[in-house]
């Protein structure tokens, strides 16, 4: 037993880090290397890698020392509110195409309203990588 409490003297504590604002971000703002740093306190919901947060854009405000929450992040927009786009049901080998209307801004893989031009009917869809929202899934 007393080897048991030498040995957990001896080992190093693990320490837990979490991804900070180092000066304040907008919302719609993509981050870069530069706006961001790690900080030694492990913080419940907050990124814990600086790869994990470059390249994604501000859902919310992040005030500077703030921990940056995996929430307020997402992927960078490719669509903009009320913009038109292509709806596109697949089921099989049946695929119909209709013209939407965005109801938000939304990023590539992202759920997002849409409504339906011709029906008027609001659905929900998933963003592809070129834009169109595949509806149905």
């Amino acid at each position: 037993m007393r080897w048991f409490v030498f040995l957990l003297l001896l080992t190093p504590p693990a320490y837990a880090q979490s991804v900070v604002a180092l000066s304040g971000v907008r919302a719609q703002t993509v981050l870069t290397a530069e706006m961001v740093a790690l900080t030694d306190a492990e913080i419940v919901g907050a990124f814990a890698s600086l790869d994990a947060v470059i390249g994604l854009e501000a859902r919310v405000n992040i005030y500077p020392g703030r921990p940056i929450m995996v929430d307020s992040l997402g992927a960078p927009a490719i669509l903009e509110r009320n913009q038109n786009v292509v709806m596109r049901y697949t089921r099989g080998a049946l695929i119909i195409y209709s013209e939407g209307r965005v109801l938000e801004r939304a990023g590539v893989g992202e759920r997002v309203r849409v409504m339906n031009m011709d029906s008027k009917s609001v659905i929900f869809g998933r963003v592809g990588a070129d834009g169109t929202i595949e509806v149905g899934i």
